[in-house]
């Protein structure tokens, strides 16, 4: 059933007004009467109502100023204008529909013509509502996503370990800038008996909520006892590959096309000797303390792909003042305005140049690099930067 709808009709002859009140009663919807432009003008105000039918010539305000006055009010519905004009007014009509007027009725018409404008500008306006309603509750809906990817976010920041910590000489530092509100970076490192530190971090494909659903996932997984059983082998040697061996077996068996890169490593803080498994995840940058830079590793093969792959160790020797910097492929792949990358080679000679610096500083240095390579635009993808820095003894 059709909603009664509330219709101003300003006309100053009380004949016309009276004729035009009972043909809208008898359509249904309720008419509110003004003598001239003034009285409807604040009618519109206060009523809401969303149809006015007006004469051209009232005394006071005629309709083209009403017309006008109504457009220039800040409602948050429209207004549906009829204007009504005599026989030989029709030169007036653009001038009206330049003010504003939606549609014409000539005086004296057959009473259908008023019936058929009256029933199009309700099903207009009853259109209008409908829009503005689902509107609402489309923005009432964002509203909780946003508020739910808020939370999801601060659940992910929880599971990452802090900024700056120190295990057995090695400082570790890290930063996290994800491109959207959830990212698909993981990364955290442990101390691990024997005098061992634990590091791995992680970088899920794609974009969005299913990547972070994925490195959530991983993230609670990877707890330090599970990466203790997980990366030693039954005789405590260092087995990183033995890691990400399991992980693959995990993921693999998901009915998705969901995957992973991985940098998994087990680092002796006495002597520096470190066993890692690198899959797919970019190259770890190495800088000695005398500022020459390598890359650590040859790339290997994502998690989650193939449950039939398998993963080797290697290793590496991780000196006394050098410093270990793990980037995800945001920091490589971010593109300038001129959609030239910032690059593997831009991205180790800037930890050459900063090789000095402190493990907590370089982090920093890296993201604001990229910020200014950007030109302040944001990243097109989740960036993480690991820096560890081991100390003189």
């Amino acid at each position: 059933m059709e909603i009664p709808l509330d219709i101003i009709v300003a006309e100053d002859n009380l004949v016309q007004r009276t004729y035009l009140s009972r043909m809208i009663a008898h359509l249904g919807h309720v008419a509110l009467v003004a003598e001239d432009g003034m009285q409807a003008l604040k009618l519109v105000q206060s009523t809401g109502a969303q149809i006015l039918i007006t004469d051209f010539d009232m005394p006071n305000m005629n309709g083209l100023e009403l017309t006008r006055a109504v457009r220039d009010l800040n409602f948050d519905h429209y207004v549906h204008i009829i204007m009504l004009t005599g026989s030989g007014q029709s030169e007036t009509s653009a001038e009206a529909l330049d003010a504003g007027v939606d549609d014409f009725l000539t005086k004296g018409n057959d009473p259908t013509h008023l019936n058929a404008r009256i029933r199009v500008a309700s099903r207009l306006v009853h259109h209008a509502r409908e829009q503005q309603e689902q509107h609402r509750i489309l923005k009432e809906i964002n509203n909780r996503i946003q508020e739910d990817l808020k939370a999801a976010a601060d659940a992910q920041r929880q599971l990452l370990p802090a900024i700056h910590r120190d295990i057995g000489g090695i400082h570790v530092a890290s930063a996290f800038v994800p491109s959207a509100m959830v990212s698909g970076d993981m990364f955290g490192c442990f101390a691990l008996p024997q005098n061992k530190l634990g590091l791995y971090a992680v970088d899920v494909s794609g974009h969005g909520i299913h990547a972070s659903l994925l490195s959530v996932a991983i993230g609670h997984l990877i707890t330090p006892e599970f990466f203790c059983n997980a990366a030693c082998s039954k005789d405590g040697k260092p087995d990183p590959a033995g890691l990400v061996s399991n992980l693959n077996q995990r993921f693999s068996a998901a009915d998705n096309d969901e995957y992973f890169t991985m940098f998994c490593a087990i680092i002796d803080t006495d002597t520096g000797h470190m066993d890692f498994c690198q899959a797919g995840y970019p190259s770890p940058t190495y800088v000695d303390e005398n500022g020459q830079a390598t890359l650590v590793g040859e790339g290997g093969f994502p998690v989650g792909m193939f449950s039939h792959f398998s993963y080797d160790n290697d290793t590496f020797s991780f000196e006394e003042g050098g410093s270990l910097v793990l980037c995800s492929d945001a920091a490589g792949e971010a593109e300038n305005e001129h959609k030239t990358p910032y690059g593997v080679a831009r991205l180790r000679s800037l930890i050459s140049q900063n090789h000095i610096c402190n493990a907590n500083e370089l982090p920093d240095i890296i993201v604001q690099d990229l910020k200014d390579w950007r030109n302040g635009r944001a990243l097109e993808d989740d960036l993480t930067v690991v820096a560890l820095k081991r100390k003189n003894s």
